[in-house]
């Protein structure tokens, strides 16, 4: 799956995800300091879903309603980050066909996926 990862995320959950195969473009390494909207923008013009830990997409996807290929949003504090990689490949790996549509929440014993109307996936 292709995969924006704003620079919220930790870099080892990066590590994890290209070792799973998946495409990743890491913002932190391609283009750190990006503006949130942009982050978004980069991610509809790649068709890929964002990975983010920054709840301000939250507010460009549902107040400001920017169109968007699908958000995984991160709220997964205190678990080990082996553990949060392991959940995060799990949900890529059970779920893709519901994120591109979708906002979706990871937490520690949770995944919510909200279908947002915007979406463009």
């Amino acid at each position: 799956m292709r995969i924006v990862v704003d620079e919220s995320v930790d870099g080892r959950i990066i590590d994890r995800l290209r070792l799973a195969g998946h495409d990743v473009l890491a913002i932190a390494q391609s283009a750190p300091g990006t503006p949130d909207d942009r982050v978004l923008a980069t991610a509809n013009a790649a068709g890929s879903v964002l990975l983010t830990a920054d709840k301000d997409f939250g507010e460009l996807v549902y107040r400001r309603q920017m169109a968007h290929c699908g958000v995984m949003l991160l709220r997964q504090a205190g678990l080990p980050i082996d553990v949060r990689a392991d959940v995060v490949i799990a949900v890529l790996s059970s779920h893709a066909e519901e994120l591109a549509s979708g906002f979706t929440v990871i937490a520690p014993e949770s995944v919510r996926i909200r279908r947002s109307p915007q979406a463009e996936g």
